[in-house]
């Protein structure tokens, strides 16, 4: 029968932690950049103008339709050779873990905008309101409601999603999860620890986004 010993993998856990925080430092930063990218396709999406809505779709299309691990490979081993420029495997990590999520925010943004009456748009230029005046009035607050589930849900799955950048080198805490199992050969306890953290930060961000969806179903 296997002997559980913690003890080898409690001498790391510096380690582990600083995997934790990069693993926090890369999704936050994802997020961010992701949103502002999702903000600029869902603005290209909507376009009146046939090419920037062709590009944008393409963006999407090429993201949502292949894998993230192939996506990160890609800027790190491929992107380099295409433009003739070394990339920093954290570069390479935050741009494909940015844009993967992007395009997926891009598509809650553009059906959050979408999901709002035809009849909102009439009644805004019946009142002699501006374009703008009718987006920041009118459809964001409402399209913001509508989305805002979905875009806590894909943000939760990114959290996740980071543990693809190990496969780079990025000392995350899947990387930091390997290390450690390197030095106390004890795969078990290396990686039952590492699910355990990846529980502790995710668990709350589940809870808090089925709650709060819960909350804003009241409103319908």
């Amino acid at each position: 029968m296997y002997s559980w010993d913690f003890y080898p993998i409690l001498q790391s856990t510096d380690l582990l932690l600083h995997g934790l925080w990069l693993t926090f430092e890369y999704a936050a930063g994802s997020i961010f950049f992701g949103i502002i990218i999702g903000l600029i396709a869902c603005y290209c999406r909507l376009s009146r103008y046939k090419v920037l809505n062709a590009i944008a779709r393409i963006y999407l299309e090429l993201f949502r339709c292949t894998p993230l691990l192939v996506q990160v490979l890609w800027f790190y081993y491929a992107f380099p050779m295409l433009i003739g420029i070394n990339i920093d495997n954290q570069v390479a990590a935050i741009l494909a873990l940015s844009l993967y999520v992007g395009s997926f925010y891009a598509e809650i943004f553009r059906g959050g905008v979408k999901a709002v009456d035809s009849g909102q748009h009439e009644a805004a230029s019946a009142l002699a309101m501006s374009q703008s005046q009718l987006m920041w009035r009118i459809i964001v607050p409402q399209a913001g409601k509508k989305m805002l589930p979905a875009f806590i849900n894909q943000s939760v799955i990114q959290v996740k999603n980071t543990s693809l950048a190990s496969v780079i080198s990025v000392a995350e805490l899947s990387y930091m999860a390997a290390v450690v199992n390197g030095e106390t050969y004890r795969p078990l306890e290396s990686y039952s620890t590492v699910a355990i953290l990846y529980f502790i930060l995710i668990f709350p961000l589940t809870q808090f986004a089925d709650r709060f969806e819960k909350y804003l179903a009241r409103f319908d």
